[in-house]
């Protein structure tokens, strides 16, 4: 008898370790289902984006006048779409992660990365795309990716924490851009409040698996095509203070402008957010006037005109701030979009007023530093914008002055606006105290 006692307590003793085996077990299979299907699902989501860039690229060449008609329209028809049917969908998608992060297991984290909510964000950002609006989709990708893992999580009956939300948000960078580190990099920097070893090889896993699986399907491709060369010493002494300087500088000021606008304490917020459909035809009049003067440069993500000026191309100058302000205004309209490529656009075009102090075969280097001291600016994640722009181009040469410049821009965009912009904008997306319990 005193045997069997003995047993029973060997077999109570060991059942636990068994149960967390199997929990264990079901958290891998999860991780790597939802990989795999994120890195399915972002690529179809690009195919799509870059159809719809395409066609209203193909029908601003026949008819010049589009854009003064179609982009307004199309801001209000989203708009409209977006507030009655995902208001959870606005916007970039990245401060969406963030707050669900922060409350897991809340009602309002589970409808900020629902199925319904990200496939609204995708369908309702290829519109935008088809109206010429100047939005991205990556920051989208990142609810696409955080709900996708929620929702296999669910399915399999895996307690969904912060850390499965930071790793679906990390592989839907690496999916968007096909650049691993860069999302491992985001998940440090952006998505993660606390960073812990157990989220670390989830992370890892998640954006390996995400980012084998779309680079399978879509080759092995770099997104903004390789880029050769180097600077010399005294270049990079010169550039990399400039470029993180002004870029640091204007980044800020965009991400200023954007808070005073429509962040969630922005003096100028109430008034626009009370009146949604006005604000989106107003600022889709704006990007409609600048993407009739620009003959289209400026709308969508900015990926050709950006490629050219990496390649050593003369691009207008009036490339930089025309991007700017179409980036500007399609944000303020609230419309689902991502800030992450207008925003390396809009880099490029400052990085090209640069350029003319430095001699012509140097000339994408400079637009690469421009766009890492703007972008750094504007997201304030230097080691992110250093891993994508190395990872999108290729030039892991360029990594030293590159950080220089990131630095440089982070310190002087923390000055321009002490707020982090996502961050700030996750505010907005925060549950309320009743809403904090689990669904």
């Amino acid at each position: 008898m005193n045997s069997f006692f003995a047993f029973g307590r060997r077999l109570g003793d060991k059942l636990p370790d068994d149960l967390g085996r199997v929990d264990d077990w079901a958290r891998r299979v999860a991780s790597v289902v939802s990989a795999v299907l994120i890195g399915l699902v972002a690529l179809v989501f690009a195919i799509a984006g870059d159809k719809a860039q395409d066609l209203f690229l193909e029908w601003t060449g026949r008819y010049g006048w589009l854009p003064l008609v179609l982009t307004p329209a199309m801001f209000v028809l989203v708009a409209l779409l977006t507030r009655r049917l995902a208001p959870e969908a606005r916007g970039s998608g990245i401060p969406q992660v963030i707050a669900a992060g922060r409350h897991p297991e809340s009602k309002q984290a589970l409808k900020l990365v629902s199925l319904r909510a990200a496939s609204a964000k995708m369908v309702l950002a290829v519109l935008s795309l088809l109206g010429g609006a100047s939005v991205g989709r990556e920051g989208p990708t990142v609810q696409l990716g955080a709900a996708v893992m929620v929702a296999v999580h669910r399915v399999l009956r895996v307690k969904v924490t912060a850390g499965v939300l930071i790793a679906g948000g990390a592989a839907g960078v690496a999916a968007a851009f096909n650049t691993p580190l860069a999302g491992i990099a985001f998940a440090i920097e952006e998505l993660a409040v606390a960073y812990e070893q157990r989220v670390a090889v989830l992370v890892m896993g998640a954006v390996m698996i995400a980012g084998l699986t779309a680079q399978g399907l879509a080759g092995n491709y770099v997104y903004f095509g390789e880029l050769e060369g180097s600077l010399p010493v005294a270049s990079i002494l010169i550039a990399a203070p400039l470029a993180g300087l002004v870029g640091g500088f204007l980044g800020g000021t965009f991400s200023r402008l954007l808070l005073a606008l429509r962040g969630p304490d922005g003096r100028w917020s109430a008034l626009l957010g009370s009146r949604p459909l006005l604000t989106a035809l107003a600022c889709g009049i704006v990007v409609g006037i600048l993407g009739f003067l620009t003959a289209g440069a400026v709308s969508g993500t900015g990926y050709e005109p950006t490629q050219a000026l990496l390649a050593g191309k003369e691009g207008e100058l009036w490339f930089g701030p025309a991007k700017f302000l179409a980036a500007l205004a399609t944000s303020v309209s609230g419309i689902p979009g991502g800030i992450f490529a207008p925003s390396l656009a809009a880099g490029s075009g400052f990085g090209q007023m640069l350029t003319v102090l430095f001699p012509p075969e140097q000339s994408g280097l400079i637009v690469l530093m421009g766009m890492a001291g703007y972008f750094t600016g504007v997201v304030r994640a230097p080691l992110t914008t250093v891993i994508i722009l190395s990872e999108t181009t290729g030039m892991s040469g360029a990594i030293v002055p590159l950080f220089a410049t990131a630095l440089i821009g982070d310190w002087t965009g923390s000055l321009v606006c002490k707020e982090r912009l996502y961050h700030a904008l996750a505010r907005d997306f925060l549950p309320k105290a009743s809403e904090e319990k689990t669904a």
